[in-house]
């Protein structure tokens, strides 16, 4: 089993509203990376119970720098949907 599918959790105000309403936690996952692999990973590293995954492949934008123009990369994040009473103490601050 590859661990290395998550790479970083995705903390911004959006993911923290969904952690507390939803269940929902954010990471950012490798691209080549499916659902079955990505809730394998969160489930055996964490001890949860996931419950979904979603996936979405975010485009990089372009950006110029003066007359210069260049691409930030491609990325994929993973929203994973946890049982009630289930968390993951990486985002609790404990």
């Amino acid at each position: 089993m590859n661990l290395k599918v998550l790479k970083t959790p995705r903390l911004t105000e959006k993911t923290v509203l969904q952690k507390e309403q939803h269940h929902q936690v954010t990471f950012l996952v490798e691209r080549g990376a499916n659902k079955i692999e990505i809730k394998r990973a969160v489930e055996s590293l964490f001890k949860v119970s996931v419950l979904n995954v979603n996936t979405v492949n975010v485009l990089g934008k372009i950006k110029r720098m003066g007359r210069h123009m260049g691409k930030r990369p491609d990325w994929k994040k993973a929203i994973i949907t946890l049982k009630e009473g289930d968390k993951i103490d990486y985002f609790e601050g404990s």
